[in-house]
């Protein structure tokens, strides 16, 4: 969802109910630029607990609603709190609700719900992007610092699809790094690409069974 398209994200609108195990499990036809994927607390240590009163949109301390629309979708738990998720596509941040609710308010006053050392890190991360969002009405790219491991995530995710459609090494070397390197080195004397490609398949097949879990851990870290 763009900015500006606030059909999903408008917190005065009805929250989506929650099913199954994940928090909330986007439609996998969706482009990754729209999706809404919001991932539980279990497997994202980086989401901010809050607790959320209706407030006067004068208060200097509230969090008017509006002006996040374009960025903002809730939905409610089977527990009947509200899991919020604030997204560009490209940059995101998770709230949990544990008392009061985003939905149909003007306005409200967060409080937030932190402790310890270790686990406070990420939340912060994501206090200072909520503050930035809220003041400055657009996410700051200084505060999302590019994640190094993009590239191999992404090539990992190529793989796992290749898999899947019945790709061999070969092919998807060829694919990831071109016929002529793949002519060049394939049956040459150093092992290099194809233990690359070993790897890749290897690191395909474990996050395929349930590594990709593990991926926003890692990330918070």
């Amino acid at each position: 969802m763009s900015p500006g398209t606030p059909a999903r994200a408008t917190p005065r609108a009805e929250p989506k109910r929650l099913t199954g195990g994940v928090t909330f499990a986007e439609d996998p036809a969706r482009a990754a630029p729209e999706a809404r994927i919001i991932w539980g607390a279990a497997l994202d240590p980086a989401i901010l607990p809050v607790r959320a009163e209706p407030a006067d949109p004068e208060d200097p301390d509230a969090v008017c609603l509006a002006p996040l629309a374009p960025w903002l979708t809730v939905v409610v738990g089977a527990d009947g709190r509200e899991h919020a998720v604030i997204s560009d596509g490209r940059h995101h941040l998770r709230l949990d609700v544990e008392a009061g609710r985003l939905s149909h308010e003007e306005a409200v006053v967060l409080e937030y719900t932190l402790r310890g050392i270790g686990s406070a890190e990420p939340r912060l991360v994501t206090l200072r992007r909520l503050l930035g969002v809220c003041r400055q009405r657009r996410f700051i790219g200084t505060l999302f610092a590019p994640d190094p491991r993009v590239p191999r995530l992404v090539a990992t995710l190529q793989v796992a699809d290749a898999l899947a459609d019945g790709a061999s090494h070969r092919e998807i070397g060829t694919a990831l790094f071109g016929a002529d390197a793949m002519a060049r080195h394939w049956n040459g004397r150093s092992d290099a690409l194809r233990s690359r490609i070993r790897r890749l398949v290897r690191e395909a097949c474990a996050s395929a069974a349930g590594g990709y879990r593990q991926l926003l851990r890692r990330a918070s870290k």
